[in-house]
């Protein structure tokens, strides 16, 4: 198994690390119901579960038929 002949010291260590950095989400707004949500995600709004404008579940009308 390799190993190193010597240590890396903290600096040389961290100077490596440097690019690794968090991005923040990118959001976009829902043309229909105006909600935040991530990019080429469904959400949630009010029962209803919408991508891309258009409603994919509505949970709304299964309680009311049960």
């Amino acid at each position: 198994m390799a190993h190193p002949k010597r240590k890396i010291s903290k600096t040389r260590r961290d100077k490596r690390r440097t690019h690794y950095k968090a991005t923040a989400p990118t959001i976009a707004k829902d043309s229909v119901t105006g909600e935040m949500h991530l990019y080429h995600r469904a959400h949630w709004h009010e029962g209803k579960l919408y991508y891309r404008g258009q409603v994919l579940i509505d949970k709304t009308e299964e309680e009311t038929a049960a």
